[in-house]
């Protein structure tokens, strides 16, 4: 199944009005990202950089959009800066279960009330830091847990993350995140293949979602 992704809240270097350093899309481009992916016949993931924020106040702005059975929901660590308390991008940000565990409840909550199909919550991680305590994650059968690992650079650096942060602390689903422009930096380092991403003497398990960035 084709699949679009949006960073629909973005962390940002500017700390804006409130000093939580993020930005939300407009509703217009929300609805052109929209558009895209039901012209393939996809689905959408609408990821969220919380910045100095939390996922308790930016989530309830998604809520009217992921009503739509084919919007699914991304949460990146990596900007996730409360419990540090630095600007995005100077640091690596984490999410502890807990608040994985409300982004699930969250989820679970609109596809009850909406009479929809399970949704799909995609983490994404490339350091044991960005999640802590993943034994603590309660799963929900309302909503489909992907971990994907989206660190870039080489094949090794690759295969070696995904083993550590993602088979070895296993949640439910697997991902795997492939960068056109940064892993085939510097050269003879290349961009894995279909054929390599797919092959379990490289990934196992074998991730079930690949991305494209």
């Amino acid at each position: 199944m084709p699949c679009f992704h949006s960073v629909t809240i973005t962390a940002q270097s500017a700390a804006g009005a409130d000093g939580k350093y993020r930005l939300m899309n407009s509703a217009a481009t929300i609805e052109e990202t929209r558009a895209w992916a039901r012209e393939k016949n996809g689905i959408m993931f609408m990821d969220v950089q919380v910045g100095l924020s939390d996922l308790e106040h930016e989530l309830p702005k998604l809520t009217k959009y992921l009503q739509d059975p084919a919007v699914h929901l991304g949460i990146d660590p990596e900007f996730a800066m409360a419990t540090k308390g630095k600007r995005p991008g100077k640091v690596i940000g984490t999410y502890d279960a807990k608040d994985i565990n409300f982004a699930i409840n969250f989820l679970a909550r609109i596809v009850s009330e909406n009479h929809l199909p399970p949704k799909i919550l995609m983490v994404h991680r490339f350091t044991k830091g960005m999640v802590t305590n993943y034994k603590n994650i309660k799963l929900d059968p309302r909503v489909q847990v992907v971990m994907d690992m989206d660190g870039w650079g080489d094949p090794v650096l690759k295969k070696d993350s995904y083993k550590a942060y993602i088979q070895k602390q296993p949640v439910q689903y697997t991902g795997f995140k492939l960068f056109y422009e940064y892993d085939p930096r510097p050269k003879p380092h290349h961009l894995m293949t279909p054929k390599e991403v797919l092959d379990t003497t490289n990934l196992n398990p074998t991730p079930l979602y690949i991305q494209y960035q």
